[in-house]
């Protein structure tokens, strides 16, 4: 299977790239033509780096942004991210704020939920999601109704890849 795969770079900075799996794949809500392998991308501390520095300019002079939720093991973006967003800059609105990097937790019926110590993180705050993939858009929309439930003002969500990117609702800031 890797014998097959190709490597893509983000046009705009070719310093990011992914390795691109052509085949036949599927999840519980979506079949897929190409696997694209993320991984690189959340785990790898310089390209983390620059993965942030890419997702933070819709936001850098716009959004005013208490709290970061990661989802599918985007954290080490996340936090890069909230650095990016809060560095001195003539344009930075969260220059000099502190920026909250959390992730949610599955509850024993498999729902999300956020620990009791990190719900004032979210409850009436400023939240930026960040996620790895939209296809289907489930992962999605659990993120969007726990942070509804927990009372949460989503100012902005940040994909590292969308599949779908004309179907959702809610503007979506992606690679």
């Amino acid at each position: 299977m890797t014998g097959k795969s190709f490597s893509i770079s983000l046009p705009r900075n070719l310093a990011i790239s992914m390795n691109v799996v052509p085949g036949h794949f599927t999840t519980n809500h979506f079949h897929l033509s190409h696997y694209l392998d993320l991984d690189n991308l959340k785990t790898s501390s310089s390209l983390a780096r620059k993965v942030a520095k890419e997702l933070s300019f819709p936001y850098l002079a716009t959004t005013l942004i208490d709290t970061i939720v990661c989802m599918e093991g985007t954290e080490l973006i996340g936090a890069y991210l909230a650095e990016e967003l809060t560095q001195k800059g003539t344009t930075a609105i969260n220059q000099g704020r502190e920026v909250f990097v959390v992730k949610p937790m599955n509850n024993v019926n498999r729902q999300l939920t956020f620990q009791s110590n990190l719900q004032k993180l979210i409850t009436d705050q400023r939240v930026l999601l960040l996620v790895t993939s939209i296809s289907s858009g489930s992962t999605l929309k659990s993120a969007q109704e726990v942070l509804n439930y927990y009372g949460a003002n989503l100012v902005g969500v940040s994909s590292l890849f969308n599949a779908m990117p004309d179907s959702q609702e809610q503007d979506i800031n992606t690679l």
